[in-house]
């Protein structure tokens, strides 16, 4: 989607997440925007990779209203993170430690708030993820 209600491109898949594993993949990015995450949060399968996903540890990126598929997952008990602020109570209602901040990073988790924090999140992100493809 485009500005949450225009279409945008399609792209083709490798796989369907409920094919996928969470061993072929070293990072994870959950979209932004609004209709995207409220599919993927609907998704049985796509909240069962992101849950696997959070507990291996490995850095998962979160923008925007995208911490909506980590609240479905039960993975932000106890976090520090941010988000789009009309997330920002399902996450406290989560058990989060919720802030307004550009980027946050607690543990392999990367938040960011809004599309004005891009530059900030993907300096962010790709210096986690480097570090991980160091390793």
């Amino acid at each position: 989607m485009n500005h949450d209600i225009e279409p945008g491109d399609t792209f083709p898949v490798d796989r369907r997440v409920r094919d996928a594993s969470i061993e072929d993949h070293d990072a994870l990015i959950l979209p932004g925007g609004t209709i995207n995450p409220d599919k993927l949060r609907g998704d049985e399968h796509a909240i069962g990779f992101v849950r696997d996903f959070v507990s291996s540890g490995r850095p998962v990126g979160v923008i925007c209203h995208g911490p909506w598929s980590l609240v479905e997952a039960d993975v932000v008990r106890g976090r520090r993170m941010t988000s789009w602020p009309t997330i920002r109570t399902d996450l406290r209602n989560a058990g989060a430690e919720v802030v307004d901040e550009e980027v946050v990073v607690d543990g392999a988790i990367i938040s960011s708030r809004k599309p004005d924090d891009l530059p900030a999140f993907c300096a962010e992100i790709v210096e986690q993820f480097a570090a991980v493809a160091a390793a």
